[in-house]
């Protein structure tokens, strides 16, 4: 037994320590996209549907690297299921928020990927440059907000929504708020649901980096099959289409999740 307390002691000190790493490397990663590869796309592409499609090609490749380089640093291991439902275009993409590295995935996973920032990532120095060249939509648009988000869709992008607009709490139920679903409404979108997974739970709210789990977590990811907007768009007005949209939505979550515990 005293093997294997010192085993798993070393095992979550590694963990801290690879986890640091990760974070490092992620804002290094940053800076180096805005000092250098950025102003190289400025300067090679002229319009901005180029340089923007770049970009968010960059940023891809730069979150999937980062996400496989935290598999083989050992700080978490992932499975993916449905994922070939994520290969087009136009994409209403709403997730659940377990973790502080969702996003993080989900960048990984997506092609041509936008997703509604904070404003406060538009004055970090480490995000400034990533989301104003990938043209991400801002939450700081107030009322265009729903019009950027259905315009960033019809015109190819996939946009990712957390309708919770925040992390889960652990061991509170969702709470999901009607943002994604006035988007699916007011422009009459399907949404792509990804249900995520996170055992045991890790960085989520309040929880500082260097709290890991005693085991390793595992993420899963489910992309579902697209829920029609068509029922909600043609029986009742916007605003309660929302509602009972977002009501179901969030259900439909809840089950997920709880089929596993």
């Amino acid at each position: 037994m005293l093997i294997d307390a010192l085993a798993d002691a070393l095992s979550r000190s590694w963990r801290v320590f690879a986890t640091g790493l990760s974070f490092a490397t992620f804002g290094l990663g940053g800076l180096v996209l805005r000092l250098v590869l950025f102003p190289i796309v400025r300067l090679l592409a002229r319009d901005i549907e180029t340089r923007t499609r770049w970009s968010r090609t960059l940023i891809y490749g730069s979150f999937n690297l980062f996400v496989r380089m935290m598999r083989g640093l050992g700080v978490l291991s992932y499975e993916l299921h449905g994922l070939q439902r994520l290969d087009r275009r136009g994409l209403l993409i709403v997730a659940n928020h377990p973790s502080l590295i969702d996003v993080a995935f989900l960048m990984a996973f997506v092609r041509n990927a936008d997703c509604v920032v904070k404003d406060a990532l538009w004055r970090n120095p480490f995000t400034r440059g990533p989301v104003e060249a990938a043209g991400f939509v801002s939450n700081r648009t107030g009322p265009e907000l729903v019009d950027a988000c259905v315009a960033s869709v019809r015109g190819g992008s996939n946009l990712i929504i957390f309708p919770e607009g925040t992390r889960t709490t652990p061991t509170r139920p969702l709470a999901f708020q009607r943002g994604a679903a006035n988007v699916a409404v007011r422009g009459g979108l399907d949404m792509t649901p990804v249900v995520i997974r996170c055992q045991p739970t890790t960085l989520t709210k309040g929880e500082p980096w260097w709290a890991v789990p005693a085991r390793r977590p595992h993420f899963t990811f489910e992309v579902g099959c697209d829920i029609s907007v068509a029922p909600y768009v043609e029986e009742i007005a916007p605003s309660a289409a929302a509602r009972e949209l977002t009501r179901n939505l969030q259900s439909h979550f809840s089950l997920e999740l709880s089929r596993h515990g």
